[in-house]
């Protein structure tokens, strides 16, 4: 079946083939997950605007007490975490596409990846300490 020019292995170059390279099904996958946090950041980002702009002028206390709230905080605990899954994957679509050779990639994909993860945990902790001070 190889040899059949309509099968996906011949339709690869022979490099390709030698290497193995060609598409691993993960593109469909990536691409979904960014149209998804897309969609459920609308929401999210629509509410935080708003309740920034409810919260102008409000005393530290008021803004704490706000956070504190259990909806507030799985709110903006749910729009940290979106927004920065969202943005790792659109920046590894970057590095994907503009950064070679593979090895310079895979680090920058990984480092980028670890500051990314490293600003979500410092968001998470500091809402998780509001929460259990309050």
């Amino acid at each position: 079946m190889a040899n059949d020019m309509n099968s996906p292995a011949a339709m690869r170059t022979a490099l390709g083939r030698v290497r193995g390279l060609g598409s691993a099904r993960g593109g469909t996958h990536h691409w979904w997950m960014q149209r998804v946090t897309s969609i459920a950041l609308l929401p999210l980002t629509l509410w935080f605007v708003a309740a920034a702009i409810g919260l102008a002028g409000a005393s530290r206390v008021e803004t704490l007490l706000w956070i504190a709230s259990p909806l507030n905080a799985v709110l903006l605990l749910a729009l940290v975490g979106l927004t920065f899954h969202h943005m790792a994957a659109g920046l590894q679509v970057v590095i994907e596409d503009y950064v070679r050779p593979e090895s310079r990639r895979m680090f920058a994909v990984l480092a980028m990846k670890g500051v990314v993860g490293l600003m979500a945990l410092a968001c998470f902790v500091a809402i998780i300490r509001i929460v259990a001070a309050a």
